[in-house]
């Protein structure tokens, strides 16, 4: 029974690490189903069998990829254990790096501009997944000693989300170079303000 266990786990995690790749690369629109599954090395029946709907293979990508986030803030934790401005700094050195790793930007703010009725299923999966980042980068500021920490959480958000725009319209060498000089101006000077 284990071993038939494994064999249906295999499909399903390519045909969802299939879909993450090209949701990322083309967006949710742009790709259906059969190219989905013919990527994957698969079938309808089998992708039907694992997920029930297109809308619901979307929204397992979007917690598989809170899911590889959630990694990162573990990251943090282990290579700086108990130092949370450490842990801040390394979030926006993080935050720098995938902006000039993937143009691409954020799959949940970008499945967010994609889906656009409000009904979607997924949206309500975005606005969670999203609050629980916010929650979070809110939760680290103040355990570094923010006294404003869902200001500075918030600030440091739009910036990314800023410079994830600017990267997509006017590439690496635009304002979005600016952005690990621009959040650690931010980090003194909220810090700044809480020691005053």
């Amino acid at each position: 029974m284990e071993d038939g266990t494994v064999e249906r786990a295999r499909p399903r995690d390519r045909i969802l690490e299939t879909a993450q790749d090209m949701f990322h690369k083309h967006g949710i629109k742009g790709v259906g189903i059969d190219a989905i599954t013919e990527a994957a090395g698969t079938n309808k029946m089998t992708l039907y069998r694992h997920f029930d709907s297109k809308d619901d293979l979307i929204i397992q990508c979007l917690r598989a990829t809170a899911c590889k986030a959630g990694a990162m803030w573990e990251k943090f934790e282990i290579e700086h254990p108990g130092d949370k401005l450490a842990q801040l700094h390394a979030w926006v050195r993080m935050a720098a790096d995938c902006l000039t790793a993937d143009g691409r930007g954020c799959d949940m703010a970008n499945a967010a501009i994609e889906l656009s009725e409000t009904d979607h299923p997924a949206r309500r999966v975005i606005k969670e997944l999203k609050e629980a980042q916010r929650d979070r980068l809110v939760t680290l500021c103040r355990d570094a000693g923010i006294g404003q920490a869902e200001l500075l959480a918030d600030t440091l958000s739009l910036l990314l989300e800023g410079a994830r725009v600017s990267v997509q319209s006017v590439g690496t060498e635009g304002p979005s170079a600016q952005f690990v000089r621009m959040a650690e101006g931010l980090i003194v000077s909220f810090r700044g303000t809480a020691a005053g």
